[in-house]
This record gives C-alpha cells, sequence and structure tokens, in this order.
C-alpha cells in the first residue's frame, strides 16, 4: 500500500494532537540514556505500564548504569527483577550491559545494527533504543503501534494482516526530524484506542492470546526464581510450602531453569546460577 501525501499527513495530524491533548509522561520518556532505555523497554515486554513504574525506580537505585549492573551477581539481578516475570529478560539485561561494558567501554553503541549485536537485542529493542536515546528515525513496531496502523489502514478488511504490510506504512509515515516523539505519539494512541475499540491487534497474524497465568510451568519457574531470589536457596519442597504449588510442576520447571542456566542444584538444594 503506497499512501499520498495527503494521507501521509492527515494521519499525522491526527496522531500527532492526540499526542498533544492526552500524551503520557514517563520517566524513561525523560531521559537520553541509553542504558535507562534499555531498562525501560525490557522491563515493558509483556507487562503492564503500572507494574513497571515502581520496579523501573527501584532498579536505577541500585543499578544506576550498565557497569553496575555489569558487575552485579545474578542473584541479586534476579531479586530486584522480581515481580516483573519472565527471568530471562532480566538476564539478557545484564549480558547485554556486559558486553557494551567489555566491547563499547561502557558506552552503548548508537546504531541499530550495532545494538542488535547486543544479546538478548531483537529488532523492536534495538530500534527503539535508538530512537529514544538517540532520535535515529528507525522503522519498528510494537503492540500499541501495530494497533494504530490496523485501525487506521485495515479496518474494513477481514484478513490477518502480516507486519510486512504494517512496516512500509511506519516507514512511509515516519517523521524524520522528531522519530522520538513520533513514536510515543503511536503509543500513546494506541494505548488509548484499546480502551476505546476492541483491540485492533486481535486482526494481526501475530496475534496470539496469552495461555492462562494459574497452573501454567510459567507460574512455577516464576514461583521458584521468586523465592530463590528472596531467600538465597531452597528445596523444591520449601518452595512447594511457601508458594502452594504441586511438586510435579516444581521438578518440571526447575529441569527446564537447569538446562537453561539460570539454577543450579546440589543435594536437593537449588541456588541462582552465577555466572
Amino acid at each position: 500500500m503506497t499512501l499520498t501525501q495527503a494521507q501521509i499527513d492527515d494521519f499525522r495530524s491526527v496522531i500527532l494532537e492526540n499526542y498533544r491533548l492526552h500524551g503520557r509522561d514517563f520517566p524513561w520518556r525523560n531521559t537520553r540514556d541509553a542504558y535507562k532505555i534499555l531498562v525501560s523497554e525490557m522491563m515493558l515486554q509483556q507487562t503492564q505500564t503500572l507494574r513497571v513504574l515502581p520496579k523501573y525506580e527501584e532498579w536505577l537505585k541500585v543499578f544506576p548504569d550498565a557497569r553496575t549492573l555489569a558487575d552485579a551477581p545474578l542473584s541479586l539481578v534476579f531479586a530486584l527483577w522480581s515481580g516483573l516475570g519472565y527471568n530471562r529478560r532480566a538476564k539478557y539485561l545484564q549480558e547485554a550491559c556486559k558486553a557494551v561494558c567489555t566491547e563499547y567501554g561502557g558506552a552503548f553503541p548508537t546504531c541499530r545494527e550495532e545494538l542488535q549485536k547486543l544479546p538478548g537485542i531483537g529488532p523492536y529493542t534495538a530500534g527503539a533504543v535508538s530512537t529514544f536515546a538517540f532520535n535515529n528515525a528507525e522503522v519498528f513496531i510494537e503492540t500499541n503501534i501495530r494497533s494504530v496502523f490496523i485501525f487506521f489502514f485495515f479496518s474494513d478488511t477481514t484478513e490477518k494482516i502480516d507486519d510486512a504490510k504494517i512496516m512500509p506504512l511506519a516507514a512511509q509515515t515516519l517523521e524524520q526530524e522528531n522519530p522520538r516523539v513520533w513514536y510515543y505519539a503511536l503509543m500513546d494512541y494506541g494505548a488509548e484506542l484499546k480502551k476505546r475499540v476492541k483491540n485492533p491487534s486481535r486482526k494481526s497474524a501475530h496475534y496470539t492470546r496469552q495461555s492462562k497465568f494459574s497452573g501454567s510451568l510459567r507460574q512455577a519457574r516464576g514461583a521458584i526464581m521468586r523465592q530463590l531470589a528472596k531467600n538465597g536457596s531452597a528445596t523444591l519442597l520449601q518452595i512447594a510450602q511457601a508458594e502452594r504449588i504441586d511438586l510435579y510442576r516444581l521438578e518440571t520447571a526447575a529441569c527446564a531453569l537447569m538446562s537453561e542456566l539460570f539454577v543450579c542444584e546440589k543435594n536437593g538444594v537449588y541456588t541462582v546460577r552465577e555466572q
């Protein structure tokens, strides 16, 4: 789909006017520090903003920069991350900071291609850090941005919309002079849109409904990591009693965590595996 200049101008006008009237304010939008922006991006993946806000501020008090995080014991990293879920994000974040310190002297690379070489940094996160920290005009999409483009340009279709159809539109409409603000505006419009209409992202080919948490292996993994972060070490029986989760699920989760090098076990006692 190729847009006319009039369509692009109209689209930008609507998005930016909404941002002028209803733009949200977050601490990670008031910094140009690539490390702090990366922390926010990793925390915000699959986690609601209201849950991230207090954790973000607490995190930066303990780990104010990349080197502090890189040098921290993994058990402390997990302890501070507790409550956000998906602990591999915390591990990737620390590994990325270690790479920045060893390969770039502690200063984050400014281009998307170099950022994406860091451990655990995918195309979206690299694009977001490049744009929000350095105001580079990168093309990327996430859930809220996807919702906006589907709502405006694919509302009349019943087919599932692949991101490959959205990316050219994102490129055509990208505000080159201040892409940072443009993406803030897109995200805020998408967040507001979900309150007013049925989630447009349901029409995305990439949309998946998150599986039920209670009774899941994900819940058991989180329980193990939470108890180890809190107490330093524990047996699965102790975790089962503290978290009220059946031993079978904990055993399965513990095997997975050991194979992924998150935890280690000796004589039935589990601890966080330090790197």
